[in-house]
């Protein structure tokens, strides 16, 4: 029994330190050529939005919503993206669905 316990004691380890370094990795979505960024770190928060002035034309915001709204997809998928590598990494390839962490 002690060897599962310290087992299971060292993936939990493992599982909180990829936790943090998570919370501190960022990944960048863009939109229209770069005109729309959008950074969200890798438990999916999203850190800052950048639009460049040009993008913005008062006559057609449509276009501007559509574009944020890309850009905020693009990063959200790179940020699972790199929850599933670093999950992978830990588990082994295992497929294991923990909540909070995927």
């Amino acid at each position: 029994m002690q060897p599962n316990m310290k087992m299971l004691q060292q993936m939990q380890n493992r599982l909180l330190k990829m936790q943090q370094e998570l919370e501190e990795a960022t990944v960048e979505g863009s939109a229209g050529g770069g005109a729309v960024r959008v950074v969200v770190n890798g438990t999916r928060s999203v850190k800052s939005v950048s639009i460049d002035p040009e993008a913005v034309d008062p006559d057609d915001i449509e276009i501007l919503e559509d574009m944020v709204l890309t850009a905020i997809n693009d990063a959200m998928a790179k940020a699972e993206q790199l929850a599933a590598e670093k999950m992978g990494a830990i588990t082994g390839g295992l497929n294991l669905n923990i909540p909070g962490i995927m």
